[in-house]
């Protein structure tokens, strides 16, 4: 009965984001074709400016220089037009993918029910993604420019030499496809490892902020620093060497692109080139060639890019289909022997339709481990789910908290969900209602307000099994009873309840007392309270705490 969930491999990289982007094909064509444009109109502009000034040095009439100087006008106005317009062309396609994808990356982690919100997590969603932009930008736009004004640079100087051109295809060749090779062959290894190293050291920063506390309290500040600080310089290291074959390569170019000029003019020259069309060669092929060594850069990018794509392709890639297995949601029974889960050991669970299971035992016994291993065995959240260990609360209004798992549901659901879970009253005093935007992993509730948010949630997404892990926690007695009591009359599946607290449990069917991954004990809780042993303890002792809980309030 239990189904198989597949990992998505990472895939050829660039694969997954482009058949995202194909909506905004035609922008990004037109971004590159205007990229392109501009490319072509800054070298035109060089030639031409530099024929009108060796022109003009003979003085010629001035009408022989009238459209010499129109055309650096037009040209030098239209190459800072053409390139707006690229920019804002290529930006908006880039930016409405980039929206997509973020979207989909986040949905899929968000889905992974093993997934921790950990700072690779954070990594992935923001700084692998942003490689898209700058695959688009960066590699894809700039490469098609370099391509197309090589292209039309070696026709352009074969109508005046065709030797020149020759020399020219030589020098293009060098710049756009030595260099390149260069630069990703002296970056490749290094680059595939500065990806994953930021991963980490988003983690080490999450865990230095978020556990600085308890490393504080354990004396393991100055070994988590210096591992982090470790990482960081063992990532300034691969930095430093990056930019330093960066550098080597642009030198490179340098001396490729004055080296290439220099042979253009000097086979013009020998091929009786008028003096004045081998300046306008030499210039042009400067200008040509800096534009191929665009190349160099969108190699290097791309060397960089590889890994974080591939992370992206790995969220973005849908799992393998897998074979659908009917479930008879009415009457589940699961059976965990010893090669299960671990920690479980010949647990059996009974699941008819509205059963009421609790599930208790002493902390280590495998009360979570058997809800995890409910929740992995679902098919779907709406089949076995709900509140697990550590709910997140997101940055976002109430409505879109609730609506997480079930966007459908209308307000009247999100009233019926959120009084269950005792947050009804609490949201209509609130001057937005449903539209109140809750902070920060819900910094702008109290425990108990993000407790019964996480709560509501899981009533409203109403799954065949729900799965509930400690539901009333940080709420006093009193309303630890409403609230149990509002959730399971608002149930109308069954129910499984994980729980430390074992008031409340009398109207359950039945209660399993685990220790060690075993059960120890079952039945309904008149039954257990009149059995010597841990649950009877256990009441005892906690109705001895809460009775002295009322008595000292106020």
């Amino acid at each position: 009965m239990r189904g198989t969930r597949g990992d998505a491999g990472g895939g050829g990289g660039m694969t997954p984001v482009l058949k995202l982007a194909r909506p905004y094909l035609g922008q990004l064509v037109g971004a590159g074709l205007l990229a392109a444009a501009t490319e072509v109109a800054g070298v035109a502009l060089m030639a031409t400016a530099t024929w009108l000034l060796m022109t003009a040095a003979g003085q010629p009439p001035l009408n022989a220089l009238t459209v010499a100087i129109v055309s650096v006008r037009a040209l030098a106005i239209g190459r800072g037009v053409l390139r707006y317009t690229e920019r804002l062309t290529g930006h908006d396609a880039v930016l409405r993918i980039l929206t997509d994808v973020r979207a989909r990356v986040f949905a899929t982690l968000a889905g992974q029910r093993t997934a921790a919100r950990s700072g690779d997590s954070l990594s992935r969603v923001v700084s692998d993604v942003d490689a898209v932009q700058d695959l688009l930008l960066r590699v894809l736009v700039p490469g098609a420019a370099a391509a197309t004004v090589g292209v039309l640079a070696v026709g352009g100087a074969a109508l005046i030499s065709p030797a020149a051109a020759t020399a020219l295809v030589v020098g293009l060749l060098g710049a756009g496809v030595a260099l390149p090779a260069a630069a990703t062959a002296s970056t490749r290894h290094i680059a595939a490892r500065v990806a994953p190293l930021r991963g980490t050291l988003a983690n080490d920063a999450v865990d230095l902020t978020h556990g600085a506390a308890d490393l504080a309290a354990y004396g393991a500040t100055g070994a988590a620093l210096r591992a982090a600080r470790e990482r960081a310089d063992e990532l300034a290291r691969l930095e430093r060497r990056l930019a330093t074959a960066g550098w080597a390569v642009d030198a490179a170019g340098v001396l490729v692109s004055g080296a290439t000029a220099a042979a253009v003019a000097v086979v013009a020259l020998r091929a009786g080139v008028d003096g004045v069309l081998v300046g306008v060669l030499a210039v042009g092929t400067l200008a040509a060639v800096e534009t191929c060594l665009a190349l160099v850069a969108a190699a290097r990018q791309w060397t960089g890019l590889r890994t974080p794509l591939a992370r992206v392709s790995a969220l973005l890639t849908p799992p393998p289909p897998v074979a659908a297995q009917p479930v008879d949601l009415a009457d589940i029974t699961v059976r965990y022997r010893a090669d299960g889960p671990p920690a479980l050991d010949g647990v059996r669970v009974d699941l008819p339709a509205g059963r009421r299971l609790a599930v208790v035992g002493p902390s280590g016994a495998g009360k979570s481990t058997l809800l995890a291993a409910l929740a992995e065995w679902g098919g779907s959240p709406r089949e076995v789910g709900g509140l697990l260990a550590e709910a997140h609360v997101f940055h976002a209004t109430v409505r879109e908290n609730l609506l997480l798992g079930r966007p459908d549901a209308t307000d009247d659901d999100l009233a019926s969900a959120a009084a269950a879970a005792g947050l009804l009253d609490w949201v209509r005093e609130q001057p937005d209602t449903w539209d109140t935007v809750v902070g920060e992993d819900g910094g702008q509730l109290s425990g108990g307000q993000r407790q019964r948010l996480a709560l509501a949630r899981a009533v409203l997404l109403d799954p065949a099994v729900l799965l509930l892990d400690e539901p009333t926690e940080g709420l006093d007695p009193a309303a630890a009873d409403e609230v149990l009591a509002g959730v399971l009359a608002a149930a109308r599946g069954a129910v499984v309840l994980v729980t430390h607290r074992l008031r409340g449990l009398a109207g359950l069917d039945e209660i399993i007392v685990l220790d060690g991954g075993r059960v120890v004990s079952r039945g309904t809780h008149a039954e257990l309270v009149e059995t010597p042993g841990w649950y009877r303890d256990q009441w005892l002792a906690q109705e001895a705490a809460e009775r002295g809980y009322v008595a000292a309030r106020p």
